[in-house]
């Protein structure tokens, strides 16, 4: 029998890498995009690019209204992104956002006979959120195995997060190592509709450095780039 894994998959160029890594252990991968209404969900086209670039066994996009949650610039359109790296926790930290897909995860890897959560979580270039940190992984894996049919009849489930210890640079190396094509990839926490970055932002700016670090050009468009290359053209 062929593994089995779910991968959760927002778009972003640490969950490709983690399809490309799972699919290199010879899992049949079950792609999971969560629509929470985020101000960003060009990410979500990006996603359905990915799944089909790596042609995943299945990819489901939930749709799951956290836009209620009004105190992050992520789901309060209202809220203004930051543009300089962030010290502490920052704006864009969402309330619950892991524990909610990792949620959805474990049910649909138990509804498909699966036992184990692939999730692309960072704990060194990483905007500061606690849902990102391996002892908050190692808790959920913990209580996943509470909860479910599966584990208490033996199948433990299993959250493998392969990214956590890496440091960005690190991340992209890796990718282009198993064919990763970052320009499908958006990681903008304000893209514009038609996909370009802002540059500007936390994940923008962890991403460009981390393009740069590995001495690779970023594939992916940014806004005042193309607003130069305008002017240039002029």
């Amino acid at each position: 029998m062929s593994k089995k894994a779910i991968i959760l998959l927002s778009g972003g160029l640490d969950s490709a890498t983690t399809l490309a890594i799972a699919k290199k252990a010879n899992y049949d991968c079950y792609a999971l995009s969560i629509n929470y209404h985020q101000r960003h969900n060009y990410e979500l086209t990006a996603a359905k690019q990915i799944a089909k670039y790596f042609s995943v066994k299945d990819f489901k996009e939930v749709e799951i209204d956290l836009s209620w949650l009004n105190k992050s610039a992520l789901t309060n359109d209202s809220l203004s992104i930051p543009e300089n790296l962030s010290t502490g926790i920052p704006i864009t930290y969402v309330p619950a956002r892991n524990t909610i897909m990792m949620s959805l995860a474990m049910a649909w890897a138990e509804s498909v006979d699966c036992t184990d959560i692939f999730i692309g979580v960072n704990a060194v270039d990483y905007s500061g959120y606690p849902d990102c940190r391996e002892e908050y992984i190692s808790s959920f894996q913990k209580m996943a195995n509470l909860a479910t049919k599966k584990a208490v009849e033996g199948e433990l489930l299993k959250i493998h997060t392969p990214l956590i210890k890496l440091s960005k640079k690190e991340i992209i190396l890796k990718g282009i190592e198993l064919d990763v094509d970052y320009s499908l990839t958006i990681s903008c926490y304000q893209v514009s509709p038609d996909g370009l970055a802002c540059g500007k932002c936390d994940s923008c700016r962890l991403r460009k450095a981390g393009f740069e670090n590995a001495g690779l050009s970023d594939p992916v468009s940014y806004t005042h780039l193309r607003a130069h290359e305008t002017r240039h053209d002029l």
